[in-house]
């Protein structure tokens, strides 16, 4: 049987690093580079028929006085250009009304009449807008969803595990658990928004929830576990039924963990570019949410079932008043 609960704070060393380092990352302006989903604007991706320099197609679309302009290479000769709301709809090739009709130009038309002035024939793949108002609420919802999902998983973990002491314990757990890699997420597309422009947008919203759920369900079965040998001994130590229960459910974490990345990372190399953000967050999620169950959820349960918190302030508070009480002795 491994010894998980004696190195927990190895474990939970590791995890406030990472937690630390993500909330340092999170710090440094520009936070998180925002989808259009999310601050409004227009998204639209070019396919040039020659090869164009991504820092040449930048210029030419501040040249049209759009600094805000976002380049990012899609493959090939493709790009996707996310701006400002652009005014007026994008050209249709055909209207309802009966006979020849030339649908009106919009500002997206008049972007691509004149890149392809400079770099010759272009093909526009798609197009979309969102406005300002649509975007706050956007925004508003997933932020309900993701606290919606952290309040479901406390109660509904709390009332599986009704029949333990202090089965509100278990559901705290597990949402700290998932709030860390929520927010490890969170730390490394900052740090990518950063460095190469990725993008938080709705998909990676939807990726969030699914890890949410992954971790979860892998934290769960640990807990379950636990349930089933304190239910078979209820004179065992809690150490030592945390240490049995992970032994017992390791191999089964690892191998579906395992499955569920070697597909993952499959998809990525063989996807599009459009999903790349989503299978990124599954990636990092599926790992981290592996870890947390066995180096956080459990760990945290073992330190407050010891009362190590406790002690540690007291520790903590004793040496800070031993220099007072030195000082106030009289010579």
């Amino acid at each position: 049987m491994l010894d998980f609960a004696g190195k927990r704070w190895w474990y939970l060393g590791i995890s406030l690093a990472l937690f630390i380092a993500a909330a340092v990352i999170l710090a440094i302006p520009p936070h998180l580079r925002a989808g259009i989903e999310f601050t409004s604007g227009s998204s639209f991706t070019f396919e040039f028929s020659k090869e164009v320099k991504q820092v040449d197609l930048r210029a030419a679309l501040r040249a049209l006085g759009h600094d805000e302009a976002r380049v990012q290479g899609a493959g090939g000769n493709s790009y996707i250009i996310k701006t400002r709301e652009l005014e007026g709809a994008p050209a249709v090739n055909a209207t309802d009304a009966p006979g020849p009709q030339e649908a009106p130009k919009g500002e997206i038309d008049r972007i691509q009449e004149a890149l392809q002035q400079e770099f010759g024939t272009i093909t526009r793949k798609d197009f979309s807008t969102v406005s300002g108002t649509v975007s706050t609420e956007i925004a508003r919802n997933a932020t309900l969803a993701v606290l919606a999902a952290s309040v479901a998983i406390l109660i509904y973990i709390s009332l599986a595990f009704r029949r333990l002491p202090q089965a509100w314990k278990y559901g705290t757990a597990a949402v700290i658990a998932v709030l860390h890699d929520a927010f490890i997420v969170l730390g490394l597309f900052s740090l990518l928004g950063k460095l190469i422009d990725t993008e938080v947008d709705t998909a990676f919203i939807t990726a969030i929830l699914t890890v949410i759920g992954f971790s979860v369900h892998d934290t769960i079965v640990v807990f379950d576990r636990i349930r089933e040998t304190i239910s078979h001994d209820p004179y065992i130590p809690f150490e030592e039924a945390v240490n049995a229960s992970l032994t017992e459910t390791l191999a089964r974490s690892l191998n579906t963990s395992l499955v569920v990345v070697l597909t993952v990372v499959a998809m990525l190399l063989i996807g599009g570019s459009t999903i790349q953000n989503f299978l990124l967050v599954l990636l990092v999620g599926i790992i981290t949410g592996t870890y947390s169950s066995i180096g956080i959820a459990s760990q945290l349960l073992v330190a407050w079932n010891n009362n190590d918190i406790g002690r540690f302030w007291r520790r903590l508070r004793g040496r800070k008043q031993e220099p007072i009480e030195a000082a106030a002795e009289p010579v």
